[in-house]
């Protein structure tokens, strides 16, 4: 697949500006995230600088924030898996508790060696996801970390890839359709075996011969409304909070149409076979 030079050059440009902000805004893992699982195999290193989840044949790992979050801009960089990484899931979401839950999924599905890595998203809203997007990406993301964003913000979630939009899930409740908006969320990774779906629908298995398997991340930066004692730390006046209130322009909508060209390769919009009574009524209307 070939696309025009100008684009990619675009894109690179991008990605050094996103970087050189991220290393200016980094958290520190010690102070913002807690090790939820994996005995011993999620380590925090450098000075809380760098984290890396790892996971075995026995088990795989996991952290959450510290801090709950009511609308935010959530950038985090990964470097994925590298080499045979068929069956593994790295996760990054955010995410409330209970049945009637809200979620926005980053997953990156591994792959055999050489074969593309599939980014999955996923909204849910009160419970109900089954709203996914899958995308190839048009960078080998286990060379180097890379910057995966949520914007989340009352009109709009918007996910982005080195600070190019691929994907936007709006506020259409004046439709009737749910939208992520009063149940505060937690900031969650996971590293996990699941061969019986990752890898072309389970056909490929984990060959545990490469174990363990590490991703590694660094440079978070939250941009957000903190939710504690039932309260926001954002009041009605945030000027200062341009996210809140951040929508695609022009600029990037015609980008966010160029990724879905190119680069999606499946979208719960387009596919018939599983409604064929027709499609949910954000397809229609977004």
């Amino acid at each position: 697949m070939i696309f025009p030079t100008n684009t990619i050059i675009l894109l690179i440009s991008v990605s050094v500006v996103l970087n050189f902000f991220a290393l200016a805004l980094a958290g520190n893992f010690n102070q913002d995230f807690d090790i939820t699982w994996g005995d011993g195999r999620a380590k925090i290193l450098n000075n809380g600088q760098l984290l890396t989840l790892s996971l075995d044949k026995t088990s795989g790992s996991g952290f959450r924030s510290k801090k709950q979050y009511l609308f935010g801009k959530i950038d985090m960089q990964l470097k994925l898996v590298p080499g045979n990484s068929a069956g593994t899931v790295t996760a990054y979401y955010l995410s409330s508790l209970g049945s009637a839950h809200d979620e926005i999924d980053f997953e990156f599905l591994g792959n055999l060696s050489g074969d593309p890595y599939i980014l999955h998203t996923n909204v849910f809203t009160q419970g109900n996801g089954n709203r996914e997007q899958q995308f190839y990406l048009w960078f080998d993301p286990t060379k180097d970390f890379h910057t995966y964003s949520i914007l989340w913000n009352p009109q709009s979630i918007i996910f982005f890839v080195d600070g190019t939009p691929i994907r936007e899930f709006k506020n259409l409740e004046s439709n009737g359709i749910p939208f992520p908006k009063s149940q505060p969320m937690w900031i969650y990774s996971s590293l996990w075996d699941a061969e019986n779906w990752a890898t072309r629908g389970g056909l490929v298995k984990t060959d545990w011969s490469q174990a363990p398997f590490t991703a590694s991340y660094q440079n978070f930066n939250a941009q957000a409304c903190i939710w504690a004692s039932n309260s926001s730390s954002c009041s009605s006046n945030s000027s200062n909070d341009s996210w809140l209130t951040q929508s695609l322009d022009s600029s990037g909508e015609a980008r966010i149409k160029w990724v879905q060209k190119n680069y999606m390769i499946y979208n719960y919009c387009n596919d018939t076979k599983r409604f064929p009574q027709g499609f949910p009524p954000e397809c229609l209307l977004a």
